[in-house]
């Protein structure tokens, strides 16, 4: 077994106060995230004790130029660094450098917001039909361990992550002939069941079978990784960029864009966007949209819906019949007649005072309903 490779500890004299603060922020984060912040220390106090080896404190640290400057390098790399990851790492360096600014050992404002770019727009990137059915055609021609688990993300709309952490009893009874397959603690710290169908269901069965064969002992989970998570993630890259060479696809198709296209299937099938975010593992709609797809011809086939049975149209109250009955109960059926009235002339006024008056008093009148309703029950 090969020995694991640890980085040497960082040795600055501001690594024991960014510690702290990265200890204070982080205490109620994932692990991968704790390693993204540890990573942004060590990126920012290795160049400052390259290019600023005077600077031992917190106190000294000046927006200009250690910040500045420390953005520049950030800009000036080649190959150039990825928007978001620039802003990641600054957006990071800022939380710390609040951390310390609230036990009183740096001011607040080295970072800037106007200093933090802008998240960039992506698309959605779903796979287009044939390419969708020339991938779906030969994983079912391949029938191996690569091709089951790239169809299962095709038709559930998992993550690779979650797929790697699924448990060999994945797949859960929710109900007579309902099935669904739980996906566990994933990106967002969320777990969510995502329906299958009579075809998920057999390629769960299929990569069972695939791990009933695997060397390495049974762990619980429904696919084996002998390298880690890391290395079994590259290799499922790997396999769909092979794949995509030999039908002449384009080599730049990743996962990730299956859960594009379930997506925007989902939504083309008439599922509802709410249920659509809830299927994804989303928390926000915001989310959701940079893996739906909207084209003209789903605006076009919305807006026909629309207007065959625009929702705009609220049914009007049912008119009470002329005849009322004796007594308190006759008194009840007059009183929801006026009301009957009242709501009528209410609804065809303009949003104003006098709407609102008339609803108030519409209001009024369902108490005095409620009210005489109980002296009719003996």
């Amino acid at each position: 077994m090969k020995p694991v490779l640890r980085r040497p500890p960082l040795r600055h004299p501001l690594a024991p106060a960014f510690g702290r603060a990265v200890d204070s922020l982080t205490v109620a984060l994932s692990p991968g995230t704790i390693r993204q912040y540890r990573g942004t220390v060590r990126k920012f106090l290795t160049w400052l004790g390259a290019a600023y080896p005077e600077v031992r404190s917190p106190g000294q640290l000046r927006r200009d130029p250690h910040i500045l400057g420390w953005m520049s390098c950030l800009r000036s790399q080649t190959p150039p660094l990825a928007t978001v990851s620039c802003l990641n790492l600054l957006i990071r360096l800022r939380c710390i450098f609040e951390e310390l600014a609230w036990t009183g050992q740096r001011p607040e404002l080295l970072i800037r917001r106007e200093d933090v770019p802008r998240r960039p727009h992506r698309l959605p990137r779903p796979l287009t039909a044939e390419q969708d059915r020339l991938l779906q055609q030969e994983f079912l021609r391949r029938n191996d361990l690569g091709g089951n688990l790239l169809l299962l993300l095709r038709h559930t709309g998992l993550r690779i992550g979650e797929c790697a952490d699924l448990s060999c009893d994945c797949l859960r009874s929710t109900g007579p002939d309902q099935w669904a397959v739980h996906v566990p603690l994933g990106k967002l710290n969320t777990e969510r069941m995502v329906p299958a169908d009579s075809f998920v269901r057999e390629l769960v069965q299929r990569l069972r079978f695939f791990r009933s064969l695997d060397p390495l002992p049974a762990d619980g989970r429904l696919l084996a990784r002998p390298s880690g998570k890391d290395a079994f993630v590259h290799q499922l890259r790997d396999y769909l960029h092979r794949v995509c060479h030999s039908l002449g696809l384009s080599t730049r198709i990743v996962p990730h864009q299956f859960r594009h296209t379930y997506a925007t299937e989902m939504l083309r099938s008439g599922v509802d966007f709410a249920a659509v975010m809830k299927l994804l593992g989303h928390t926000s709609p915001e989310m959701t949209m940079l893996y739906v797809e909207v084209t003209l011809a789903d605006l076009q086939r919305e807006l026909a819906l629309a207007r065959a049975n625009p929702r705009h149209l609220i049914p009007q109250p049912k008119a009470r019949g002329a005849s009322l009955r004796a007594g308190i109960a006759g008194v009840t059926d007059a009183v929801l007649s006026a009301q009957h009235v009242l709501e009528m002339f209410r609804r065809a006024l303009p949003d104003g005072a006098s709407r609102r008056c008339l609803g108030r008093l519409s209001n009024r009148l369902t108490k005095i309903i409620a009210e005489a309703r109980k002296l009719a029950t003996p």
